[in-house]
């Protein structure tokens, strides 16, 4: 677990800081209860996330993709924001200069309140028509099976970017400019070594900034981190403050 200096010295750092990028990962959203719906948390029927979130997938068999998707928003629709979530609002309210990168899909940042993110991977909350393009928020649980769009009544998707496909390009460079701007980056509830993470880590060392980890384990890449913090997000990221 962090100690007490650890988190004097993080708090110190924080702030400090005259520019604040975050990003998250499923470990803050699973202090609220969300499965990470990979491995063994995410076995469906006898299907693994990796079988179902895909473009050929949906291709193949929309009725049963939105069938898993309902299952998860259904879920999700239960879970709340844990005070790490409310902490980041709070943060990004002290801070002028601040960005939140997530690559969760839950929208639990935005429920909390948070306005200044990049949802790289997309909401489970919006839908994408097939046919117009059209990104719209979408509250059903559950949702008709198979839900059309209203404009041009073409097939709906998940508004997802799944296993296969790139981020959006604003998304990406968004994400490049917070970086490269930051003094600080506070990397919560992901390990950091799977891409866009590694990367972005990377990213704000080149520049200078101060990597600040939170996790339940440390990183497999210390070169890559100033300040491990070990705990939960819950109980961490509001100490910070």
């Amino acid at each position: 677990m962090a100690t007490d200096d650890q988190i004097l010295l993080a708090r110190t750092h924080l702030a400090s800081a005259r520019n604040v990028t975050v990003l998250t990962g499923a470990g803050i959203s699973a202090d609220s209860g969300v499965p990470t719906f990979r491995g063994a948390d995410g076995l469906w029927r006898t299907y693994r996330a990796e079988d179902l979130a895909t473009p050929e997938a949906f291709a193949r068999d929309p009725r049963l993709v939105w069938e898993w998707y309902n299952w998860r928003r259904e879920l999700i629709a239960t879970k709340s924001p844990n005070p790490a979530h409310e902490a980041l609002v709070e943060l990004e309210r002290r801070k002028k200069q601040f960005w939140l990168i997530t690559q969760n899909v839950d929208g639990l940042h935005r429920a909390a309140g948070s306005r200044q993110l990049s949802e790289i991977h997309g909401n489970i909350w919006r839908v994408r028509c097939t046919g117009c393009g059209e990104i719209s928020e979408n509250r059903e649980v559950p949702l008709p099976l198979l839900p059309m769009c209203g404009r041009c009544h073409a097939l709906l998707r998940p508004h997802i970017v799944w296993f296969g496909e790139s981020l959006r390009e604003e998304d990406l460079h968004r994400c490049d400019e917070v970086l490269r701007d930051c003094d600080l980056l506070l990397v919560i509830g992901t390990s950091g070594v799977v891409y866009p993470a590694a990367g972005y880590a990377s990213v704000a060392k080149e520049v200078g900034a101060l990597v600040i980890e939170i996790n339940l384990e440390t990183t497999p890449r210390p070169d890559l981190v100033d300040l491990s913090l070990q705990g939960r997000a819950k109980d961490v990221v509001p100490l910070l403050l």
